[in-house]
């Protein structure tokens, strides 16, 4: 019997070419043999054993003998084991992605001891649409959005923003959360700019502005106006529900651009991708800037959008340096080409967990990171 459905996939990912059903009474070994194989399987028994194959399946791919990991530790280079790492990670995603969820169109899910998801699926693909017909999806990606929501439900406390309960962030599905400190500290502490003469405070750009955290933490530091850009409509709405949240709307306005506003201002921020690499989903753009586009393309831009006496402060963690994907030579080149001198430049040691971790591929380098606020200026 054949039918259809919508396919949905957030990485991009193309419809599978074969697909068979798949219940209660499929092992974890056949569903691996399946998946590795390209064949995929869409879920037609009880949700939550679903979700246990699912783990089965992760745990299989994930089983790599001890050895066989130091062993590849100690004969590549780490720019190696960083592009092997991102394929492992990519076959890996392909795979689990092999165990489908049907759905109906109004967004509930056709199976046994299913949850109700249609609140977190609404804010990932938009309001229902009758019209659109039943829909597949991966369990892996329904994880994710309804994992994503609970984020947007309870928030994320940022300590730059006071006491709570008022200082906490709410990321929208597809928008990077906030939940490394580091960089959001050093904006928090950086010594601010001077007022232009005549005027009681400064007027600041936020590019790339996201969950619109920064915007809010230079509000709070007393910034008198802020101009925040992006161009992904999730992470406009994003912003605009946060900086609503948090009370500081009314001194930030939030603008659809490709990096910056028109204008000037004494002070612009950028927290750019601080991989130079090619995201492998929409998901990664926040992490991964092919040929470093955002980032050289902000240093080229910045001198013509500071106002007199005014400084651009890029944070740019030093992993890529390490990976042997940019050299610090070839980032201090960029600041000199675009006419640009680096006032100073303030570090941070980051605080998550893979910066410890022993068993991740790129510990050598993570254990050597440091993210840093670098305060530039144009040349005089």
């Amino acid at each position: 019997m054949e039918c259809s459905a919508l396919w949905r996939s957030e990485r991009g990912a193309t419809p599978p070419k074969r697909v068979i059903l798949a219940d209660d009474t499929t092992n974890a070994d056949t569903a691996y043999r399946l998946a590795c194989e390209g064949t995929a399987l869409l879920w037609r028994g009880d949700f939550q054993n679903a979700k246990q194959l699912l783990k089965a399946l992760a745990k299989r791919a994930d089983n790599v003998p001890a050895r066989k990991r130091k062993k590849a530790a100690q004969e590549i280079a780490l720019v190696d084991a960083f592009h092997l790492h991102r394929l492992a990670q990519s076959q890996r995603a392909r795979m689990l992605g092999m165990l489908l969820i049907p759905f109906n169109s109004d967004y509930s899910i056709p199976l046994r001891r299913a949850p109700d998801a249609k609140v977190a699926l609404t804010e990932a693909w938009g309001p229902a649409d009758a019209a659109a017909g039943n829909s597949v999806a991966s369990l892996r990606e329904l994880s994710g959005i309804t994992s994503a929501h609970e984020w947007r439900r309870v928030g994320v406390e940022i300590a730059a923003l006071g006491e709570a309960p008022d200082n906490r962030i709410h990321p929208h599905y597809g928008v990077f959360s906030p939940v490394r400190g580091e960089y959001i500290n050093l904006v928090a502490t950086a010594h601010l700019p001077k007022p232009p003469t005549g005027q009681d405070s400064i007027v600041a750009f936020d590019i790339g502005t996201g969950t619109g955290v920064l915007s809010a933490v230079l509000v709070r530091r007393g910034v008198g106006k802020v101009v925040a850009t992006d161009q992904d409509p999730r992470a406009l709405a994003c912003a605009r529900d946060n900086l609503e949240r948090l009370g500081v709307a009314g001194q930030v306005q939030v603008v659809e651009a490709d990096l910056f506003p028109e204008g000037q201002a004494s002070l612009v921020v950028c927290n750019p991708p601080w991989l130079p690499a090619r995201p492998s989903s929409p998901l990664e753009h926040a992490v991964y800037d092919e040929g470093s586009r955002m980032l050289m393309s902000f240093l080229k831009g910045l001198p013509a959008h500071l106002a007199p006496k005014g400084e651009g402060w890029l944070i740019l963690s030093n992993l890529a340096e390490h990976l042997g994907l940019r050299t610090r030579e070839e980032l201090l080149a960029a600041f000199e080409s675009n006419g640009l001198r680096v006032i100073s430049r303030i570090d941070a040691k980051p605080l998550h967990a893979k910066a410890t971790d022993v068993t991740d591929p790129l510990h050598e380098a993570r254990s050597r990171e440091v993210t840093s606020l670098w305060r530039l200026a144009p040349v005089k």
